[in-house]
């Protein structure tokens, strides 16, 4: 009964720092795991946390029909138990008494009088009136697709033919994708003599391998080696847009954690290459990553929109620009963007991106290439944003974007993928030229 009351109470108090806090999951979840010595209790906690978040709008709103009156705001930890017991029941693989059971025992380690009572209670109705509840939930938008209503409101806007999909493909779960190092084993020879059972190569980005299940990357064989890196198929083609040679010399110029400047060096290993970032923390996830690849990037501190602080005033061949955004492309991996981002950080992150758009363009050689990417489905991050800059930019030209694989819809000057499509995340791209 311990080991059940601890987990449950653990998962309630991470969520609480999402929801409550405005935390990131992930950074809840790297200081809460560790204090759990059994890995079943790590992935129960891991699995209960995301699983309440991904469905948090929903699973509030059945809550309050099981209540008399909404929790306070001080309440907060309990009403988290609540939908953690909610979740247990209509998601997870949990008995239907055992999840009432255990929740009702961690309880106890809320410190609210009368919580064990009131988790009974609301479990039990729950389980009495199930039926009703959901179609009650299902009847409100935010109910039925999981998200705040301005979001789904933006994005029917947005995509009319497509947001029902990528509402559902955010619910969803995401697959776990590799990249192959090319510059130490082809992908067929890793396929052949690595990868696990049901591994297969992805359709759209040459280096990239769908598993057919998630696992530890640790237990991945050539991992450690640097063979092959975690990464999502959309993200892979950012390397390929840039289309480096050798010689050139080239700016990561947003590089935290440093996917994409490590697949750049994979695929030539002869470029000249600057990792530029803001924080010198993030900085070190680029270190390391590339660490482990055997690769050397040059690794610079600054702000991409302030290159008169940084920039040694030699032109680069090539400049990415992976730029900050709402990551409302990535909710299937951050369920938490769902609870965390508001609708007026669309403008605000487009206001982020011009400012670094304006600002790195001045480092770009006559005849250079700018590949432009966010993780974003919002077209204020994207193709309009791409389009303002073009107006004001009388030596910026749009390049075309050749798909001889096929990925993505034309977007303005770009291409975008939403969130689903080929198992990808969602991603823009758009690739510009200077002038000679």
């Amino acid at each position: 009964m311990t080991r059940g009351r601890d987990i449950r109470a653990e998962a309630a108090r991470v969520i609480a720092e999402v929801a409550g806090r405005g935390r990131s999951l992930d950074r809840v979840l790297s200081r809460a795991l560790p204090g759990l010595k059994d890995p079943r209790d790590r992935a129960f906690v891991q699995a209960t946390s995301y699983g309440v978040i991904r469905l948090f709008p929903r699973l509030e709103g059945i809550l309050d029909q099981l209540t008399e009156k909404p929790l306070r705001s001080r309440e907060l930890p309990l009403k988290c138990l609540l939908l953690s017991g909610l979740y247990q029941i209509s998601s997870m693989k949990v008995p239907d008494h055992a999840a009432v059971s255990a929740t009702v025992s961690a309880s106890s380690a809320i410190g609210r009088p009368g919580a064990r009572g009131l988790v009974n209670a609301v479990l039990r109705r729950y389980l009495r009136e199930k039926d009703r509840v959901e179609a009650i939930a299902d009847s409100s938008p935010e109910g039925r697709w999981a998200h705040p209503e301005w979001m789904i409101e933006r994005l029917a806007e947005d995509w009319p033919d497509r947001w029902e999909a990528v509402l559902e493909a955010n619910n969803r779960m995401p697959p776990m994708w590799l990249r192959v190092n090319r510059s130490r084993i082809e992908r067929e020879a890793w396929l052949g003599s690595f990868a696990p059972e049901g591994a297969r190569a992805g359709p759209v980005a040459p280096e990239s391998v769908l598993l057919s299940s998630p696992c530890d990357v640790g237990a991945l064989a050539g991992f450690s080696e640097g063979l092959v890196s975690v990464q999502d198929a959309a993200a892979q083609l950012a390397a390929h847009l840039v289309a480096a040679k050798p010689g050139d010399r080239i700016l990561d110029a947003c590089a935290a954690p440093g996917s994409k400047a490590a697949h750049v060096l994979e695929l030539c290993p002869g470029a000249d290459l600057d990792a530029l970032d803001l924080n010198d923390a993030r900085l070190d996830k680029v270190r390391s990553s590339c660490d482990r690849l055997g690769l050397r990037p040059r690794v610079i501190q600054g702000d991409a929109a302030r290159p008169q602080d940084w920039w040694d005033k030699r032109s680069y061949d090539r400049v990415l620009v992976d730029a900050p955004c709402t990551a409302s492309g990535v909710i299937r991996r951050h369920p938490d963007i769902k609870l965390l981002r508001r609708e007026s950080d669309i403008a605000q992150m487009a206001g982020v991106q011009a400012g670094i758009l304006d600002g790195i363009w001045s480092v770009l050689g006559p005849g250079g290439h700018l590949v432009y990417s966010t993780c974003s489905v919002f077209p204020e991050e994207n193709q309009r944003q791409i389009s303002a800059f073009l107006e004001r930019t009388p030596d910026a030209m749009a390049m075309s974007i050749n798909c001889e694989v096929g990925w993505g819809n034309v977007s303005g000057a770009g291409r975008q993928i939403l969130p689903g499509d080929a198992g990808m995340d969602g991603f823009y791209y758009a690739c510009l030229t200077k002038a000679p």
